[in-house]
């Protein structure tokens, strides 16, 4: 069985990332890219679904963890009865082919150590074929190859369509492995030397993080550079993308059957990714991230879509994988996203508030930008008041999102400011009536009129965190009744043992039609607790926003790694992992509420 989803650490190459857990078993891995199929899926069934394990032979003391300074370097360190050992795990950042590499190194007496590779290609569905050469192991079937390199004093031997090894470390020595893929009509690509890539990789970390911005509270700078470490580990290199997490089928509820493939680029995130990285200080990237969203959305308005590929590929088509017993029994396990097909209108808001974002900080607003900015607009002035999905990607009845309807008002007003600022030429009045008009709409159809507060949709009584929106984008004013209304009816009843649900689902509340389309529950969704901070800070609770914030900066595992979710009965993280959007949010709640104190 694999571990707790707060037991996986993180490592990467800025083009794929593996999950390694307490037990020195990496259980997930995709190569050659973060949304490559599988070669170890332990992760979603158990060791016979693909896994690298390496460890000592015999039980000792639990094992201690950390990162190497501010890297994505690993270190899991044993001491048994015999000696203590330290296992070093990282992904260089490649030249041509991903390397996987494990550095053994004895640190007192000596420890007998096993490993057990069982590579499992396609989401463990193809046993690749080994065999040795030269002392080393490759695996190859289909398209894909994989070597496996160790030193000459490390017996293994084949057996049960896995490869054992065996050897003992003393107090000195350092025993690398490297693990490196192919396609599989290549030759084995050139060697490493595991001891200088170390030191590079390391020197890479420590010379990136060391360009981080340092306005926030002093005790939260470690979980804001080690959210900006994930969130780079999460970017794929090559084209600026920034996948959601490094994960598929991880459960929004043990289990249950919400189990997605966050391994993809949501526009919806663009807003708040480009704003945590302008301000650590992080222009680059967050170029980066801005050119890799205006190629994906480049073409047809009508064609935009929710996410993305990493390099923006738009067909993302959803499949099952029945052979999977998935994590902890959670099915089904699905690979690819069928909300890519949804129609989310919020998106054209997140979109035009990126562009705007970007031109406050300095990046120019090119006229052919200006052109697609007009075209998308163009083709919301003629759906911003259908139904749709919405944010939360819905597989209920389309309907009318409040939280999709504000996305739309930011859209044109947004749209508005640019114009004012840049004088690009654009229907400008046009869009000002729009932007009135919507927000007419929401007022009169979105709030109820009972209580003053903003609904879910129109017409319905349940609540949505993601209304919280309409404080953080200014849609109403702070002190305006409805918003604070808002702020304290989402604090009061979406509060799930103190942290915040997405919406009420029906085993939350009898009352509550499945609007989502699906059964059973979830946890408490870690963003909308950090927007519920932004929304407090915002109506100047900044006191309860902080008390808040630090109760949330406690569910982080022992490494700084925060999943999607938080089961606060069961106490233990849920849904896929490392989660971008919790990291995002936490950086930017954090340079927040530094200004709010500072201001106060």
């Amino acid at each position: 069985m694999p571990g707790r989803i707060e037991d996986y650490a993180l490592i990467g190459d800025l083009q794929t990332a593996a999950l390694v857990g307490r037990d020195g078993s990496i259980d997930w891995l995709c190569l050659p890219r973060f949304d490559s199929p599988s070669c170890f899926a332990a992760l979603l069934g158990g060791d016979e679904h693909g896994h690298w394990r390496l460890a000592p032979a015999s039980d000792g003391e639990a094992p201690f963890r950390s990162y190497v300074g501010d890297s994505l370097v690993l270190q899991t360190e044993w001491t048994t009865s015999t000696g203590s050992v330290r296992v070093i795990d990282f992904m260089p950042q490649r030249d041509r082919t991903p390397d996987v590499m494990r550095i053994v190194e004895g640190i007192s007496g000596s420890v007998a150590m096993v490993g057990e590779l069982r590579l499992r290609f396609d989401y463990a569905r193809i046993i690749p074929w080994m065999r040795r050469t030269n002392h080393h192991r490759i695996a190859v079937a289909g398209p894909d190859a994989v070597w496996l390199r160790c030193d000459e004093k490390v017996h293994t031997y084949g057996r049960d369509f896995a490869t054992y090894s065996e050897f003992t470390v003393h107090a000195g020595e350092r025993i690398p492995f490297v693990l490196s893929w192919t396609p599989s009509f290549h030759s084995a690509g050139p060697r490493q030397d595991p001891e200088k890539s170390l030191q590079t990789t390391l020197e890479d970390w420590k010379d990136w993080a060391s360009r981080c911005s340092s306005g926030v509270a002093e005790e939260h700078m470690p979980a804001v550079r080690r959210s900006l470490i994930t969130l780079k580990a999460l970017t794929y290199q090559p084209t600026g993308g920034i996948v959601a997490a490094a994960t598929a089928g991880l459960p929004e509820q043990i289990g249950g059957a919400r189990n997605w493939d966050y391994r993809f680029c949501w526009l919806r995130d663009s807003t708040m990714t480009l704003s945590a990285l302008l301000t650590a200080g992080y222009r680059k990237e967050a170029d980066a991230w801005y050119q890799w969203l205006l190629r994906a959305i480049a073409g047809d308005p009508a064609d935009l879509q929710t996410m993305y590929g990493v390099g923006g590929e738009r067909r993302l088509p959803e499949e099952i994988a029945d052979w999977l017993p998935g994590y902890e029994g959670s099915h089904p396990v699905r690979f690819g996203n069928a909300a890519v097909d949804q129609l989310q209108l919020d998106v054209y808001g997140e979109v035009v508030d990126t562009l705007y974002l970007a031109h406050r900080h300095g990046i120019t607003i090119e006229r052919h930008v200006w052109s697609l900015l007009v075209k998308l607009l163009e083709f919301l002035e003629e759906h911003w008041s259908d139904p749709d999905e919405g944010l939360w990607e819905v597989r209920g009845p389309r309907r009318h999102f409040v939280h999709s309807k504000i996305m739309c008002w930011v859209a044109f007003d947004r749209a508005v400011k640019l114009a004012e600022e840049t004088g690009m030429p654009g229907p400008v009045e046009r869009w000002r009536e729009l932007r009135d008009v919507i927000h007419g709409d929401v007022c009169a159809r979105g709030v109820s009129k009972q209580r003053g507060i903003l609904t879910q949709y129109y017409g319905g009584a349940a609540l949505d965190a993601a209304t919280l929106f309409a404080v953080k984008t200014g849609f109403l004013a702070p002190d305006d009744p409805r918003a604070i209304a808002t702020v304290e009816a989402v604090q009061r009843e979406l509060n799930h043992e103190g942290y915040i649900l997405r919406y009420s689902t029906p085993s939350d509340d009898a009352a509550t039609d499945a609007v989502d389309g699906l059964e059973g529950s979830e946890g408490a969704f870690l963003a909308c607790s950090y927007w519920l901070c932004d929304a407090l800070i915002a109506i100047g609770r900044v006191g309860e926003a902080r008390a808040l914030f630090d109760r949330l900066r406690g569910l982080a595992n022992d490494l700084g790694l925060i999943s999607e979710e938080w089961d606060p009965l069961a106490g233990r993280q849920l849904g896929n992992t490392p989660q971008a959007f919790t990291h995002v949010a936490l950086v930017n709640t954090a340079f927040l509420l530094a200004r709010a104190e500072a201001e106060s």
